[in-house]
């Protein structure tokens, strides 16, 4: 049985990962912390693998901690910079044995719409993202439609293509961010989960990628992957995507 302990329990995510635990064969529900509570009761004599869904401006602590005693864990947070991630890869470094996943979206149809955007963007001249979710969540834009644009942008760069084309000169932010070159555009709107839109172009044709969760039940297969795959204690170090336990 793998032993799990949830950080951020209480929360929406939390709170399914919970259900998701409990509901697996394989599982066990250790230790559950919110805010608040603090993450000494999670160690390595009652816990596998920690997973940690709580918002942004706590959860490198979090990781951190979790790491420098021992515990693995599997990260469902976003708001990651390359500098937080460093920090976690120096961390893991430390504490041979612990290991690390972070995923910038666990619905196996993002990750997937993630995968297939990359094939296709060395084969188109424009690219733009569109994610759309609930108001209540705290970041825009997504970590899911960042880590898009940036393997959008990537896969451009090795075909050797050019800046994706636009003469816009005062658009009062209404180009959305730009991302490494590829413009990502942020909807929060009442009665959304967690959609997003992919959308190239060339002349005379298009192409849409698209992926919808629409109950956050969707992450869950992907949350339970991630435990299995660390508790196995084949990956060491930090692994940051979903599509690295996928066989794409």
């Amino acid at each position: 049985m793998v032993r799990v302990s949830v950080v951020g329990a209480h929360g929406r995510m939390g709170g399914n990962v919970v259900k998701a635990v409990e509901g697996a064969k394989d599982m066990e529900l250790s230790v559950t912390v919110d805010a608040g509570d603090g993450l000494d009761a999670i160690t390595p004599e009652n816990t596998d693998v920690a997973v940690d869904f709580t918002v942004p401006s706590a959860t490198l602590d979090n990781v951190l901690s979790l790491v420098s005693h021992g515990v693995s864990v599997v990260v469902g947070t976003t708001g990651w910079t390359d500098d937080k991630l460093d920090q976690v890869r120096e961390a893991v470094g430390k504490h041979p044995g612990t290991s690390v996943f972070i995923a910038p979206n666990f619905a196996i149809s993002a990750v997937l719409a993630d995968y297939f955007s990359t094939i296709a963007a060395k084969y188109f001249e424009s690219a733009e993202v569109i994610e759309m979710h609930h108001p209540n969540k705290v970041d825009a834009p997504s970590g899911t439609a960042i880590h898009t644009a940036k393997g959008i942008a990537e896969a451009r760069r090795e075909a050797g293509l050019g800046s994706i084309p636009d003469d816009t000169k005062s658009d009062g932010g209404s180009r959305g961010q730009l991302v490494d070159g590829v413009h990502v555009h942020a909807v929060r709107l009442r009665g959304l989960n967690a959609h997003e839109e992919v959308l190239f172009g060339n002349a005379g044709e298009q192409l849409v990628i698209r992926a919808d969760s629409f109950d956050r039940s969707s992450f869950m297969p992907g949350v339970l992957l991630a435990v299995r795959k660390l508790s196995s204690g084949k990956y060491q170090g930090l692994t940051v995507g979903l599509n690295n336990f996928l066989d794409l």
